[in-house]
């Protein structure tokens, strides 16, 4: 880990003097950098709990902006005790030519990679951040945890060998759902990959900073009725609405290429998913009791009329 942080530090220029060519040190370039993000609602106990910076050099750090002119602070109108930071005019005037040149650095850093390298490294991000968040999270109760999109997009090569792994990665740790269903899996995927009518079934692959998160298939039952198939949001990004976009999404599609009714079959213990198809207007039709995958399961039939 220490040499990885060396490295590091000295990739992206963190041990200079002046960080990115700038007259500002790191720890004023980061301060300058969540004023901007905040957009007029950050304050000075964020950013000491966002940097783990001393209450001390913080305070002296912001009265130097403030005489320099890069901040103004106005009072917050729901705490008069603390007072909202904001650039100013010569702020952001200050600040823009740090931001230009940080994503020009990381474009070249990642220029000179291969789409699948780059890929790859942000996975590896990914995962450090992930890793290790759990215990920053701890030290930073009040500090937010930067806020994710995702990206819907058409599957890739390999995609469809990750949906199979991570649903029988996932059921099996969740539910106890052995082989059998991961081969289940595996068969609805394969018949997808090798016989679906692209005109009348779709694939999405939901991912955020280049790593997969999600997928559905929506696949023909019928002429006029589809099917939901494979529904899964990936622990790191649920709280996010993907589910129910993904759902949305299907359903969206199935009345583009005139199906009548959509029809899915789950579980009665996938709580998350049953009430997302509840939201999106589908009624359970029948429930039936059965031994599969090692356990005892309640499957369920559910529909939604278009």
């Amino acid at each position: 880990m220490r040499r990885f942080n060396r490295f590091y530090t000295r990739q992206i220029g963190v041990l200079r003097r002046n960080f990115l060519g700038s007259p500002y040190s790191l720890a004023e370039a980061r301060v300058l950098y969540e004023i901007a993000r905040g957009k007029g609602a950050t304050t000075a106990s964020g950013i000491g709990r966002a940097l783990d910076l001393d209450a001390g050099y913080l305070s002296r750090l912001l009265r130097t902006f403030e005489k320099r002119g890069l901040i103004r602070r106005t009072a917050s109108p729901q705490d008069a005790r603390q007072s909202h930071l904001a650039l100013t005019s010569r702020g952001r005037q200050a600040y823009a030519p740090l931001e230009r040149r940080s994503q020009h650095d990381i474009g070249a850093m990642l220029g000179r990679l291969s789409p699948e390298d780059q890929s790859r490294l942000i996975e590896a991000m990914n995962t450090i951040q992930t890793l290790l968040g759990s215990e920053l999270r701890g030290e930073l109760q009040a500090a937010p945890m930067p806020e994710q999109s995702y990206a819907l997009r058409a599957p890739r090569p390999g995609d469809f060998g990750w949906i199979v792994r991570r649903h029988a990665e996932l059921y099996a740790q969740d539910y106890g759902w052995i082989e059998p269903f991961e081969g289940l899996c595996a068969q609805i995927v394969a018949d997808f990959a090798n016989n679906h009518d692209p005109g009348r079934e779709r694939c999405w692959i939901a991912e955020v900073d280049g790593e997969n998160v999600g997928s559905i298939f929506l696949v023909k039952d019928s002429a006029n009725v589809a099917r939901i198939r494979l529904l899964l949001v990936d622990p790191k990004a649920r709280g996010l609405g993907l589910g129910a976009r993904l759902v949305d999404e299907c359903i969206r599609f199935a009345r583009s290429a005139d199906y009548k009714k959509i029809t899915l079959w789950t579980h009665s213990v996938l709580t998350a998913a049953r009430h997302i198809y509840q939201k999106a207007g589908f009624r359970l039709m029948r429930a039936e009791r059965h031994e599969s995958w090692g356990r005892p399961v309640v499957s369920e039939h559910w529909d939604l009329e278009l």
